[in-house]
């Protein structure tokens, strides 16, 4: 039973495997951020922006020109996207 006087610890590493497998966060991001997030993709301006699709613990899935493509990409891959603001 939950007792809001005494409520469960919650972990950081918990809080990244909340939705892991099954929710994909959706963020429009610039090409500056795609360097960091996504290591390996083709350099683009730092001013671009496109929209990036992350798991549920912060790992970068996928990135897209347009939000309809990122989202479908999420459920091609039967997660459920979620968008960041």
């Amino acid at each position: 039973m939950y007792n809001p006087a005494n409520p469960p610890e919650i972990t950081q590493a918990d809080l990244a495997n909340i939705g892991s497998g099954h929710i994909a966060y959706l963020r429009q991001i610039t090409g500056k951020e795609i360097s960091e997030a996504f290591p390996n993709a083709m350099q683009i301006p730092p001013e671009a922006k496109v929209w990036a699709l992350f798991g549920a613990d912060g790992t970068p899935l996928a990135l897209a020109d347009d939000q309809g493509s990122a989202i479908s990409s999420a459920f091609d891959n039967n997660l459920v996207p979620v968008a960041v603001h």
